[in-house]
């Protein structure tokens, strides 16, 4: 299987990335990834590599780059050199299986629907984040920025992607769907969520009504689905606050000796606190409701994140997912 990495897409742009697909490489002796990008800057970190490792990294130059500063839709218009756009095209025309990029979030949702195209029945595609939550059960958020302003129909759609995920990808037998409100009534909401309420209560899907954020984290439902503002908005907050509490707990422990004793019986437990919710464990998340396999790493990957980036892209492909997304939505959607 060859998988297309953006090099040039992330904070740490093109260390990490070639680090990953080196990690991504040891870990799996079936796997190839293209690497576009600068070449020369790539080549300089693929020189440690084992030979037949770097046997199976392939490096396509690219000599333009689309910054987290560039307009979406006009990068990938007019960069058409760039690493975000050539590693595009290589899904479209069959050289590669699935696109990575740690890179502008809205300019890969552009490319994904300029270059490959949406899924016959879908408006816009969204992009949905496995959460891991305080039960046992791990939520999909949907979406998480790829449609900022939704109509209902986009979220009822992305409803209908999440649902499919779960079920045939995840292997969630029937999915409950649950709407992101202001609260759990049915008066509450503005009108986009009481208009993707009503067509949600008519459709063939496990919907069960709203939920509110602080619901989000205990897991109550397998899909919740929001505008991709708020999906956005909520996931960095979650993000914040592991960070902020995991700050606050070193300083805490720094200032006398009987927290630090404390510490190393509570180190197992903390350790699989960290493994449970760490976001580079997922590494990326798949663009739904576009004509080719797109994961969106975290801007901030480091080589960890990126290699399981690159893994979930093999098993998407692996599993069919877009085929059978397509497939489902032939048989009827919203």
């Amino acid at each position: 299987m060859f998988l297309a990495m953006d090099a040039m897409g992330g904070d740490r742009a093109p260390q990490e990335p070639c680090r990953g697909a080196i990690m991504a490489c040891e870990a799996d002796p079936n796997l190839n990834v293209i690497l576009v990008g600068d070449a020369r800057r790539i080549e300089e970190h693929l020189r440690d590599a084992a030979s037949s490792v770097r046997a199976r990294i392939g490096v396509v130059h690219a000599d333009q780059v689309v910054t987290m500063d560039d307009a979406p839709s006009v990068s990938i218009r007019k960069k058409r050199n760039s690493s975000l756009r050539v590693a595009m095209e290589m899904v479209r025309s069959g050289e590669a299986s699935a696109v990575v990029s740690a890179g502008n979030t809205g300019a890969i949702v552009a490319g994904g629907i300029l270059v490959l195209g949406r899924i016959p029945g879908i408006d816009r595609p969204g992009l949905g984040v496995p959460i891991a939550t305080l039960s046992s059960r791990v939520s999909l958020l949907i979406d998480v920025g790829a449609t900022v302003r939704c109509k209902p129909i986009n979220l009822a759609q992305f409803a209908l992607m999440g649902s499919i995920y779960m079920r045939s990808l995840v292997g969630v037998s029937e999915p409950s769907v649950a709407l992101l409100s202001n609260g759990e009534e049915e008066i509450k909401g503005d009108e986009t969520v009481i208009q993707a309420r009503e067509i949600l209560k008519a459709s063939s899907l496990n919907f069960v009504g709203y939920v509110e954020g602080k619901d989000v984290p205990l897991g109550t439902s397998d899909v919740v689905v929001c505008d991709g503002y708020t999906g956005n908005v909520l996931l960095k907050f979650g993000e914040g606050l592991g960070e902020g509490v995991m700050n606050l707990m070193r300083e805490e422990i720094s200032r006398s000796f009987l927290p630090k004793v404390g510490l190393l019986f509570m180190m197992p437990m903390l350790k699989k606190l960290h493994y449970r919710f760490d976001y580079e464990r997922h590494g990326g998340t798949p663009l739904l409701g576009v004509r080719g396999t797109v994961i969106k790493a975290h801007g901030r990957s480091k080589a960890r994140a990126i290699s399981n980036a690159l893994m979930v892209a093999r098993d998407f492909v692996a599993k069919r997912g877009v085929q059978t997304i397509e497939d489902e939505l032939a048989k009827g959607g919203i």
